[in-house]
């Protein structure tokens, strides 16, 4: 299992966001790198996402909402949604959902 997966609901519409694209990028002194990459299901679920195993260290998820809003007919007030967070035990898994719609997002650390 990916060290780091989510999950997208879309709280306008009652249900998963589908076909979200998301980017996990680790953040450094000089910049960031993407990890890797994924595309939501059917589910709202990026199942595999990346390693295994990530080091200790700051990370970034980051969600093109404008492409979903798009396909969905939504209007789009955030294009994009960036989480960032902080891996302090590489042994724990870390599920960062995102509830969206569009004017509004949130999120949290899920299990």
């Amino acid at each position: 299992m990916s060290a780091v997966t989510t999950h997208v609901l879309d709280t306008a519409q009652g249900r998963p966001a589908a076909g979200v694209l998301v980017r996990l990028e680790q953040v450094t002194g000089v910049g960031s790198a993407v990890i890797a990459a994924g595309t939501t299901d059917d589910d709202g679920r990026v199942r595999s996402l990346g390693p295994d195993r990530v080091c200790p260290g700051s990370y970034r998820l980051v969600f093109d909402t404008a492409g979903y809003f798009t396909r969905t007919g939504q209007p789009c007030f955030f294009p994009e949604v960036s989480v960032s967070f902080v891996v302090a035990d590489p042994t724990q898994h870390h599920h960062v959902p995102l509830l969206l719609s569009p004017f509004a997002y949130s999120t949290y650390r899920g299990s």
